[in-house]
């Protein structure tokens, strides 16, 4: 038996929008159907590392997220940083057009090298940013050796 399907020029249109700009998404939370999932979209919040001679140091960018749903640990020298930015919908009668904005659980893990000093790590958390501090333990510090003379 055969039907008759109405055809919607703008629903195609929109459509293959969707598809092509799902392309260029880095992680795209796409359903079966074809329609954004926007309570699955996955994220990795962008960090930065260095050292100096005293420590370790990391910084993350976790824009939109109370400090209570952050988490930092440390295990057997492997940092974990874990949390979750929540969807916040806007109510009933608005849809979402367009939601870039990534959200959902994230975890973020750093192997340290052995000269970390387990005792010797600060969290702080201000203005969306977490910074994390590791320091170095004293035997692994560089140190100067005085000479002596014999005589």
């Amino acid at each position: 038996m055969n039907s008759l399907t109405r055809w919607n020029p703008v629903r195609e249109l929109e459509e293959f929008q969707n598809r092509i700009l799902s392309a260029f998404r880095p992680s795209s939370g796409q359903q079966a159907n074809g329609t954004e999932d926007l309570n699955q979209a996955a994220w990795t919040p962008p960090v930065n590392i260095w050292e100096d001679d005293k420590g370790y140091y990391l910084e993350a960018e976790l824009p939109g997220i109370e400090k209570e749903n952050v988490k930092v640990t440390m295990e057997n020298r492997l940092l974990t940083l874990s949390g979750e930015r929540v969807f916040e919908t806007t109510g009933d009668k608005y849809r979402h057009h367009v939601a870039e904005r990534s959200f959902g659980r994230f975890t973020r893990s750093f192997t340290l090298p052995p000269d970390v000093d387990a005792g010797k790590i600060e969290a702080k958390f201000k203005n969306g940013v977490l910074f994390v501090s590791i320091g170095k333990s004293e035997t692994a510090r560089p140190r100067e050796i005085a000479i002596k003379v014999n005589g």
